[in-house]
């Protein structure tokens, strides 16, 4: 990934941090004497990256005044090399690293005018300056140097007036900001090189003071776009497509001739060994597999004797394997990182259910788009999980630029929510070990809710998931533990740009997460007790799918939650009790707007996603995504088909203009959101926007009449 890209987090961001010391404080006369940088890799401190070095100054002398802040004089300066020996190294250093300085402009000034001087060429590079980046966290303070940046923040200064020691201390408070900037949105560089342009004041006087310009407005360029063009039949298509079914299983006992025998037989470049008793369905876990290379590496290695050989002793386990319902890039990527040739392909409760092989994927080849999903998979810390989740709207734009639909995109971006919560998981485990909390204390299930659980989520979206555990009470040792793993699990996600739930649905939360009894009583008041102001945010657990952990108790609860909920007619008209869709289209046709765009979620997504899913409840349709609901409830309730039709197109719809429409604002550093600016709609999708408006305007009297057919 093109480091420089609008799109890239904060948090992970490589960047080099510099400082001058000059001979005075005019950048139209001052000369650098001292010239230092520090580098940040991932968003954290190198601890072996830096650049610092004194400069003479070009026959200049260095005025008493200055030296008595910084310290330098003319013989500290004697021998040292001129700007033009140094500046090739530096400007080496500086690479194609974002800049980061603390007033950076006057930094930038002076750096080109010694250029000019030298009669060197000047490239000025992408920057951000923490001197705005502080009055955007925290307009209230009086003022923003580094001693008043450093007490405020807690950062301890270091060899203050020293260009090493400014450029640490300028690192070490940027690193501070970022969690004050997430509080305000701004998580990518393009997001905070938008909020410092808004500074148009400080700007203006810097200017006025010779400075460059302390950052620049975001371009798109098309070296940016790293993703442009790839086979989208890897973003389209699942393993379940093209995976080989049933698999291949054979005792451990079985020799390797008798696998031989049948490799050749069926044509087939590997067997899966199962353990003993596997009648209940064979986990990935406890599966080995057998490869023709294996099987040649033991013949090669003990002759014709291993033609007898049992192939549980030359079996490699656990067998590597990615979900049947997953898209095919994300087993490109697995054997990628694996370098494996073979891979398991495991249903929802993680039982082994077909096989893929790199035949099966040769002409499937993606390029680096591919590496999305499974550089989610391998990040160690949060840093890392940001720079892989950065790659999310930029392969969502590639998508879009193939013609692929808002609908196909948003299963793909729900799959790597599903990813990046589960590996958020996974390092939230680890971390509660290294702090002497151990393992899972039983088998858990994290699950995602909502639009992430349906396969319909975009680019404006936030924290929706919760846990379910085998045994344990409210408040019990379990509970504790789960409550841990939930609060990392929401921080990590918090961190990487996924912002916490604003209605609490997270696991960190004690209403969202529980043993299986737990959630059984819950779904049993939710359906026989509850009313309207009890049922906030609930509906969305009827989307639930597991992401990490032990998936049969995902589905378990899942199937307890719709048999209760069967025949319940009343529950499933409280989940649209108060759901109403505003007018969106005037009286004589166009479209109601506040400044100029208009909330297509609140227009028509929520309304609408919220209908399919109780009338999917009503008649026991365990259907997961809008579509599928629509189209279940028309195969089992007489209804006219256009109507639902009509809400079906709707919906596609409002995903394909939402996400057109963030992709747009990412790449301008505007957070993604719902609303879309009708004023840079085509007149096909104009009318494509009119025709989706008027079908949801009769949801709520369609619904109603729906609910209690049958």
């Amino acid at each position: 990934m093109d480091k420089t890209s609008a799109g890239v987090p904060l948090l992970s961001l490589d960047a080099v941090v510099i400082d001058t010391e000059t001979t005075g404080l005019d950048p139209r006369k001052a000369r650098v004497i001292e010239l230092a940088g520090v580098r940040l890799s991932g968003g954290k401190l190198a601890g072996d990256g830096s650049f610092r070095q004194l400069l003479r100054p070009g026959g200049e002398t260095i005025p008493a005044d200055t030296t008595r802040i910084h310290g330098i004089d003319d013989a500290m300066v004697a021998q040292s090399p001129p700007f033009a020996d140094v500046w090739p190294v530096f400007n080496g250093f500086l690479g194609q690293a974002i800049v980061i300085g603390h007033t950076v402009g006057f930094d930038l000034a002076v750096l080109k005018r010694e250029c000019d001087l030298a009669g060197l060429p000047w490239r000025r590079p992408r920057t951000l300056d923490t001197r705005l980046l502080a009055q955007i966290a925290a307009p209230e303070l009086a003022g923003y140097t580094l001693e008043k940046l450093t007490a405020w923040l807690g950062v301890d200064a270091v060899e203050r007036h020293s260009a090493l020691g400014d450029a640490t201390t300028t690192a070490l408070v940027f690193l501070a900001l970022l969690p004050k900037l997430r509080d305000h949105g701004i998580r990518t560089l393009a997001e905070a090189e938008r909020a410092c342009l808004a500074l148009t004041s400080v700007l203006d006087g810097q200017a006025q003071s010779g400075w460059i310009e302390a950052v620049e407005a975001p371009s798109r360029t098309d070296a940016e776009r790293t993703l442009k063009r790839f086979d989208s039949y890897a973003y389209r298509h699942r393993n379940r497509d093209i995976m080989r079914a049933p698999p291949v299983f054979v005792e451990s006992g079985a020799s390797v001739h008798d696998v031989l025998a049948r490799l050749a037989g069926e044509r087939i470049s590997s067997v899966y060994v199962a353990p003993p008793d596997a009648s209940g369905g064979v986990k990935a876990a406890e599966t080995g597999i057998v490869t023709e290379r294996d099987l040649l590496r033991a013949i090669a290695r003990f002759g014709a004797a291993a033609l007898d050989l049992p192939v549980g002793q030359i079996m490699n386990r656990p067998l590597a394997a990615v979900p049947a319902d997953a898209f095919v890039y994300r087993a490109i990527g697995r054997m990628n990182r694996l370098k494996t040739r073979h891979l398991g392909v495991v249903d929802e409760a993680g039982c082994v259910v077909g096989a893929l092989s790199a035949r099966d994927l040769l002409r499937l080849r993606a390029g680096e788009a591919i590496s999305l999903g499974d550089e989610i998979d391998a990040a160690m810390d949060a840093p890392e999980l940001a720079v892989a989740w950065a790659k999310l709207p930029q392969v969502a734009d590639s998508l879009l630029a193939e013609g692929l639909s808002g609908r196909d995109i948003a299963e793909v971006i729900s799959r790597e929510l599903g990813a990046l919560t589960r590996q958020a998981a996974v390092i939230a485990e680890r971390i509660m070990r290294e702090r002497g909390h151990g393992g899972p204390p039983c088998g858990y299930a994290l699950i995602v809710l909502g639009s992430a659980g349906r396969g319909e989520s975009l680019l404006a979206m936030d924290q929706d998931n919760a846990v379910i555990f085998e045994q344990g009470e409210p408040d019990g040792e379990e509970d504790r533990w789960f409550a841990m793993l939930g609060t990392h699990v929401a921080d990590i996600l918090h961190q990487v740009g996924v912002p916490y739930c604003k209605g609490g649905v997270m696991a960190s939360n004690a209403a969202w997460r529980g043993s299986v009894a737990t959630w059984r009583d819950r779904v049993g008041h939710w359906v026989t007790r509850s009313r309207p102001e009890d049922l906030l945010s609930v509906d969305i657990f009827f989307d639930l799918r597991a992401v990490h952990g032990d998936g049969g108790l995902a589905v378990l609860v899942r199937q307890s939650a719709f048999d209760a909920a069967k025949g319940q007619t009343a529950f499933a008209k409280l989940l649209v009790e108060g759901i109403s869709t505003p007018t969106s289209l005037k009286f004589f046709g166009g479209i109601r707007t506040e400044a100029g765009r208009i909330d297509l979620k609140a227009a028509g997504l929520f309304g609408l996603v919220a209908a399919a899913r109780a009338l999917a409840i009503r008649y026991h349709a365990t259907e997961r995504s809008t579509p599928a609901r629509l189209a279940a409830v028309m195969a089992l309730v007489h209804v006219s088909r256009s109507d639902l039709e009509a809400l079906d197109q709707a919906h596609s719809v409002f995903l394909d203009l939402i996400l057109s429409q963030q992709v747009e604002d990412i790449a301008h550093g505007t957070p993604p959101s719902n609303t879309v600016s009708v004023k840079r709609l085509s007149a096909r999708d104009r009318d494509r926007l009119h025709a989706a408006l008027r079908a949801v305007a009769a949801i709520d009297a369609l619904t109603r009449d729906l609910l209690f057919k049958g």
